[in-house]
C-alpha cells in the first residue's frame, strides 16, 4: 500500500473510532426509550467496549509488530492486515447493533466492537510509522488529528439528525460500508518478510489487559468499586515483574526505556484527561448554572472543535520550527489557562474564548505528543507505540470523568473540577521538559533515517 494510501486509511479508520463515540452519545436516549433499557444497562453499552478497547490496544499493537512465525523468521501479520481485520470486524459489529433485538445484544456487540477497535487503532499509527520517514510524521500525525478534530464537531450534529430521522438504528449504519472497503484493501497488502527472534509474551498480555480492564472499570465505576482497583493494583505489580523477567517483554526497553516516550504519554494522559472533565463539568456549568439550552450550549462550546481543527497543522510547523519540547509547554499552558477562564466567567464571548483556548491547547499537545511517541519507538515496535498512544488516550478520559464526577459531588459546584483539571494540565505541562528539543530531534531523525535504509518497507 502506497503512502498515500496508507495516510487515507489511517485517517479513515481513526474518524471512524472517533465519530461511533461521538453519535451513540446522542443515540442513547432514543435507545434506551425505543428498547425499555435502564440507565445502567445503556451505560455498559459505553464501558463494555472502553473496557475492551483499552484492555487489548497494546496486545494489538505488538501482534502486529511480531513476525507470524518467529522460529523460522517467517511473515509477520503486519498492521495492514491487523488494521483490515479490525474494520472489518468494527463494520460488521456495527451492521449488528443496527439490527439489535434488545439492549442485551447492544451491549455484546459493542464488546466485540472494542476488540476489533483494539486492533486498527494502534495500527492506524504503526501504518504509519513504517510508511514515512521520521521527518516527514509530523504532517500524516497532523492531519490524523485534524480529522479526529472535525468527527467531534460534526459527530453530535449528525448524530443528532440522524436520531432524529431515520432513528437510531440508521447511527450505526454510518461507518459499515467505508470499513467493509478499506478493510478489504489492506487485506491484500503484503507485509516485509522478518528474521525477528521476538516472541509474543502471552502471560504478559493476560497481564496487562486484566490491569487495564480493571483500572477502567474502576474509574468509571467510582467510588462504589475498590475492589477492581485492587485487583488492578496487584495484577499491575505482577506485570511488571513478569516484564523484567521474560526474555521477549510486550513492552520493549526501547519504547519504555525512553523518557521522552514516558514523558508524551503522561502528558497524553493528563491532557485528555483535562479535556473531558472540562467538558463534562462544563456541561453542567453552562446548562445549570447559567441557564443555557443544550443548543446554546453546543454553539458556545464550537471554537473548541474549530480550534482543534486549525491546531493540528500549526502544530506540525512548531515543531519543525521551534521542537516538541517548547510547543508542548505553551500547549498545555493554554489549556490549563482556558478551563481555569471557563470557571470563571459567566460572559458568553468569554466563555467562547475559554473553549478556543482548550481546543488550541489539546489539538497542538495531542499532535506533539503523538508525534513524539511515535517518531522516538524504533520501526520494529511501532505498533506497541501506537498501541500504548492509544491506550492513553483512552484512560485518559475517563479518569477525567471520574475526577469530575467525585468533586461534582461535593456541591460545590463546576468551579472546583474544573479548577483541580486546570492544574492538572499545568502538572503535565511538567512533563515537556524530557521531551526532545529541536536540536535532538533533527539529530534523531537523521540517524533514524540511515536505518530505515536497514528496514524492509512495506509493500
Amino acid at each position: 500500500m502506497n503512502p498515500r494510501l496508507t495516510l487515507a486509511s489511517s485517517v479513515v479508520g481513526a474518524v471512524i473510532v472517533a465519530l461511533d463515540g461521538t453519535v451513540l452519545t446522542v443515540a442513547q436516549p432514543s435507545l434506551q426509550r425505543d428498547l425499555g433499557a435502564s440507565f445502567a444497562e445503556v451505560q455498559w453499552t459505553s464501558t463494555g467496549y472502553l473496557i475492551a478497547v483499552a484492555s487489548l490496544l497494546v496486545f494489538a499493537g505488538r501482534l502486529g509488530d511480531l513476525p507470524r512465525s518467529p522460529k523460522r523468521g517467517g511473515t509477520p501479520i503486519g498492521h495492514h492486515r491487523l488494521f483490515g481485520i479490525g474494520m472489518l470486524g468494527f463494520g460488521a459489529a456495527s451492521a449488528g447493533i443496527a439490527f439489535a433485538p434488545g439492549v442485551g445484544w447492544v451491549i455484546g456487540l459493542r464488546v466485540v466492537q472494542g476488540v476489533f477497535g483494539a486492533l486498527l487503532q494502534p495500527a492506524t499509527l504503526g501504518m504509519l510509522r513504517t510508511a514515512f520517514p521520521p521527518d516527514r510524521l509530523r504532517t500524516p500525525i497532523a492531519l490524523r488529528t485534524a480529522a479526529i478534530g472535525v468527527s467531534a464537531a460534526v459527530g453530535p450534529l449528525l448524530g443528532g439528525a440522524l436520531v432524529a430521522g431515520p432513528g437510531w438504528r440508521v447511527v450505526f449504519l454510518l461507518n459499515v460500508v467505508p470499513a467493509l472497503v478499506l478493510g478489504s484493501l489492506a487485506l491484500t497488502v503484503r507485509p516485509p518478510r522478518t528474521a525477528s527472534p521476538a516472541r509474543l509474551d502471552v502471560p504478559g498480555a493476560l497481564l496487562l489487559a486484566l490491569t487495564l480492564a480493571c483500572l477502567v472499570h474502576a474509574l468509571v465505576a467510582l467510588p462504589g468499586w475498590v475492589w477492581t482497583a485492587s485487583t488492578a493494583a496487584v495484577t499491575g505489580a505482577a506485570f511488571v515483574r513478569h516484564e523484567r523477567r521474560t526474555a521477549s517483554p510486550l513492552l520493549p526497553p526501547s519504547v519504555i526505556g525512553s523518557t521522552a516516550v514516558g514523558s508524551a504519554l503522561g502528558m497524553l494522559v493528563a491532557a485528555s484527561a483535562a479535556l473531558s472533565g472540562a467538558l463534562f463539568a462544563g456541561t453542567f456549568l453552562l446548562q445549570d448554572t447559567l441557564g443555557l439550552d443544550p443548543f446554546r450550549s453546543a454553539l458556545v462550546s464550537l471554537p473548541l472543535a474549530a480550534l482543534m481543527v486549525a491546531a493540528a497543522p500549526t502544530c506540525a510547523v512548531l515543531l519543525r520550527r521551534v521542537g516538541a519540547r517548547r510547543t508542548t509547554a505553551v500547549a498545555m499552558t493554554l489549556l490549563a489557562l482556558g478551563i481555569l477562564v471557563l470557571s470563571r466567567t459567566p460572559a458568553i464571548w468569554l466563555l467562547c474564548t475559554a473553549f478556543a483556548l482548550v481546543g488550541a491547547g489539546f489539538g497542538t499537545v495531542m499532535v506533539a505528543a503523538t508525534h513524539v511517541v511515535v517518531r522516538e519507538a524504533p520501526v520494529e515496535s511501532a505498533g506497541v507505540a501506537g498501541g500504548l498512544q492509544q491506550t492513553a488516550m483512552n484512560v485518559g478520559p475517563v479518569l477525567g470523568v471520574a475526577v469530575a464526577t467525585a468533586l461534582l459531588g461535593t456541591g460545590d459546584g463546576p468551579g472546583l473540577p474544573l479548577g483541580v483539571l486546570a492544574a492538572l494540565a499545568l502538572a503535565g505541562a511538567a512533563l515537556g521538559r524530557a521531551l526532545p528539543g529541536l536540536r535532538e530531534a533533527a539529530m534523531n531523525d537523521h540517524g533514524d533515517s540511515k536505518d530505515r535504509t536497514r528496514v524492509p518497507a512495506q509493500r
